[in-house]
């Protein structure tokens, strides 16, 4: 989930182009920032039943409380004020990246953030997870697209959550395990949560390890990418959540203190940006 991370990463990519990489000093904050990935960068759930709260997206929000990447760079600068925006979409898989990219190159966008991959492993069944090989492949031209067209892009990638976690944290939940089989909620991991059958057992096994895979690749194409690329080390991955963090209309997507957490946790690992003051 770092640059060089061992366990595990998602994606979130926080680009910019006002300027050449400034490792020593820091990296002046941007003007523009945005947002891609999956519906946990869009708060979804995080404020209201199956909406996307943006305001509490712990990459773009402007909720205090979260104290998101932009809440934080723009008390820094006031070029950044109003200049948050958010791609990212509810269900969105590696294969939407470069659609989002886009957008994000339309806009000028000197600082993006990218979580993504959840939803590659998050499917009905495992033979329905996104390959490695391609989640790779996919992440490699979506940050060579941003290259192309934001040349002094910096980017910054985001650990994807352990879902055998939340699955831990959540099995003796009886309003959890509603919720998952209900709504049939990442049934790769959250099927049959109860279960301690040696099959189920080794299924969860399995999809934490894809994610760790993802998490992985993520961390290889940042590295590849340059001084230009920074990750979260994997934080985001490793943190010991409770359902405390975790939103009750569905027991998967972060809530307001999930989101918040992402946000320290994140923006510790990413530049070191100057404050022109």
């Amino acid at each position: 989930m770092i640059r060089r991370l061992g366990s595990a990463l998602t994606a979130v990519i926080l680009v910019s182009s006002t300027g050449p990489a400034q490792a020593a000093t820091g990296e002046a904050v941007p003007a523009v920032m945005a947002a891609l990935g999956d519906s946990i960068s869009t708060g979804f759930n995080a404020c209201g039943l199956y909406i996307s709260c943006t305001a509490r997206s712990w990459s773009t929000g402007d909720y205090q409380q979260v104290a998101s990447h932009y809440l934080r760079l723009s008390k820094m600068s006031g070029t950044l004020q109003k200049h948050n925006l958010n791609f990212a979409a509810p269900g969105s898989t590696s294969a939407d990246l470069l659609g989002q990219v886009r957008k994000a190159v339309e806009a000028k966008a000197d600082y993006v953030t990218i979580l993504v991959g959840a939803q590659d492993a998050c499917t009905r069944t495992e033979q329905a997870m996104t390959p490695v090989a391609t989640y790779r492949q996919r992440l490699d031209t979506a940050l060579a697209e941003l290259r192309a067209g934001l040349p002094a892009v910096r980017v910054f990638i985001a650990s994807i959550p352990d879902l055998r976690r939340l699955w831990k944290v959540g099995k003796a939940s009886a309003l959890a395990r509603t919720f998952w089989t209900v709504g049939h909620i990442c049934q790769t991991m959250l099927a049959r949560p109860d279960s301690a059958k040696q099959a189920d057992v080794q299924r969860r096994d399995r999809v934490r390890a894809r994610v760790m895979a993802y998490n992985h690749e993520a961390a290889e194409a940042c590295a590849a990418f340059g001084a230009a690329c920074h990750t979260d080390g994997g934080a985001v991955f490793s943190f010991p959540f409770t359902l405390d963090h975790v939103s009750k209309w569905d027991y998967f997507h972060p809530n307001t203190a999930g989101q918040q957490i992402m946000a320290k946790l994140t923006f510790e690992h990413g530049f070191t940006w100057i404050d022109p003051r």
